[in-house]
């Protein structure tokens, strides 16, 4: 049944008249800022080898992703709120900058814990960046036309899936490893001017006192969401879940969750509301999006290592059987708003997630060793069902909330999708390396056994065969796995949210029609 909408909320301000052609150069920096975070993650991928070799620190490499991602998500939810109190260009603005910052440093990191450091303010600035874009989108279409922008947004980041690899390979190969920090410098810096130039907020009643600004529930917030990533995600890797390290680590990230309850309890306008939870549409959306976090790892990570180590293709080919989900993605996002609404944003999302958790299931059904046309298709198809399923439940939360709580909601959902993706690396990688364990009779390493079948002149017909098959014993687990998340998913949407979203706001937010946005 179609959403129908309600009147907006007292004290949101009044929309100013739609003019797409004005809306052109903030889109265009939209999407620049987030081609500035997209890029470089895939392209600081390729070039680790060279970054070792200069910097050294072998031991310490994966701290380069891993303190980007914990940063960047434990940021998100603190992001949004300010976005809300203290304004979107602002947040922006700053993110931007930050990030830039960052980035410089980056390219003259001078040894591995200096990379590291200056990866961590760049995930500072990329929090910014990832929950206010979205929120901005929002706020510049009505929810008809959302489904637009949405999908131009991640038509940017499929596009730096596919170009990132390779713009990283060639800066590399001819280049100092250094320049694929450099080269976003143009890119946010245009992005940084559009949006000073052409992002007018509505004018808001000065308030009688400055706006306070839970900075005590902020940091608790950043330190519970620290100590629990890292213990999730070094845990069974750089020490052992039951180690002292992983205790104190989640002991400390408990601490912190139960100082946060009292003080947000207790604040005035808390970072982390408690009407985030208490409303049943956002608790599913919640749900079901760190659900979808951990569905995307099983492609994301372990698919590239099915398609070299089983399928025996090479890295390009392989990384062309995740892309076709990159391009089905977008353009199932773009067409989504026509079903949802006919048959309603909840039942859209249904469909989609119910389809994509048959796709997972039928992976391990896939002959051994298969033709790659195989998981393509079904990637192709995967990347459609999850169009249909993510945008319609992020554009619903975003019209079920005023102008003034949007950039809260909309990153509330971000971070659990965030945490459902780092809790699915460390849980469907222990998954892995068990079924290996278990299939070579003893401890199984998915990252050695690749790197084993990489020289197969140095093992025998059999051995390699062995090995071969542990690996899609392995990758099949956790499909499987991921098949069971989209059910939950599902479940989430079925038992807990409302059958019809409560749309509250089909207008855009305003913003200021000066001449500079004509």
């Amino acid at each position: 049944m179609r959403a129908r909408p309600k009147p907006s909320k007292a004290g949101t301000p009044p929309p100013a008249p739609d003019q797409p052609r004005g809306r052109r150069p903030l889109v265009a920096a939209l999407m620049m800022s987030t081609a500035v975070a997209a890029l470089e993650g895939t392209i600081v991928s390729t070039a680790v080898p060279q970054i070792v070799g200069d910097l050294g620190g072998f031991s310490l490499f994966s701290w380069i992703f891993s303190g980007y991602l914990l940063t960047l998500t434990v940021t998100i939810p603190i992001y949004g709120k300010l976005s809300d109190t203290l304004g979107r260009k602002p947040i922006l603005v700053s993110g931007i900058v930050i990030y830039l910052i960052g980035t410089v440093l980056c390219a003259s990191a001078w040894s591995m814990a200096s990379l590291i450091a200056f990866r961590i303010v760049q995930g500072l600035g990329g929090g910014a960046i990832q929950s206010t874009v979205q929120t901005i989108a929002a706020d510049l279409y009505p929810l008809k036309e959302r489904p637009k922008i949405q999908a131009r947004l991640s038509t940017v980041w499929a596009t730096s899936a596919i170009a990132g690899p390779a713009i990283g390979g060639l800066l590399a190969t001819y280049t100092d490893w250094r320049w694929i920090f450099l080269v976003n410098l143009p890119i946010g810096l245009t992005a940084l001017w559009l949006i000073y130039r052409h992002l007018h907020e509505p004018a808001r009643p000065k308030p009688t006192t400055r706006p306070a600004v839970d900075w005590q529930g902020a940091l608790l917030v950043f330190a519970a969401g620290s100590c629990l990533l890292i213990a999730i995600v070094q845990g069974g890797i750089a020490w052992p879940w039951l180690s002292t390290t992983s205790v104190a680590l989640f002991s400390a990230g408990a601490l912190c969750i139960a100082l946060t309850v009292v003080v947000e309890r207790r604040a005035a306008d808390p970072i982390l509301p408690g009407w985030v939870w208490r409303r049943r549409t956002i608790a599913a959306v919640n749900l079901a999006l760190g659900a979808l976090g951990l569905v995307m790892i099983a492609p994301i990570v372990f698919l590239p290592t099915y398609a070299q180590s089983v399928l025996g293709l090479g890295p390009v080919a392989a990384g062309f059987v995740l892309s076709v989900m990159t391009i089905s993605w977008p353009i199932a996002a773009a067409n989504s708003s026509r079903l949802y609404n006919r048959i309603g944003i909840r039942t859209t999302a249904m469909i989609g997630i119910g389809i994509a958790s048959l796709i997972l299931a039928v992976f391990p059904l896939l002959p051994y060793p298969g033709s790659p046309w195989q998981p393509a298709l079904l990637m192709l198809l995967l990347g459609a069902a999850l169009g249909f399923f993510q945008l319609p439940l992020i554009v619903g939360v975003q019209a079920t909330v005023g102008w003034s709580e949007r950039g809260t909601a909309t990153a509330s959902v971000l971070f659990y999708r965030q945490i459902g993706q780092s809790v699915g690396a460390a849980v469907f990688g222990a998954v892995a390396n068990g079924v290996l364990a278990a299939r070579l009779g003893g401890a199984g390493d998915l990252d050695a056994v690749s790197t084993a079948l990489e020289d197969p002149a140095s093992l025998t017909t059999e051995a390699t065969e062995r090995l071969r098959r542990a690996v899609d014993a392995a990758v099949e687990h956790v499909y499987v796995g991921a098949a069971i998340a989209a059910v939950l998913a599902l479940m989430a949407l079925l038992f807990i949210a409302p059958r019809r979203f409560p749309v509250i706001d089909e207008t855009p937010a305003p913003q200021d029609t000066s001449p500079a946005d004509s």
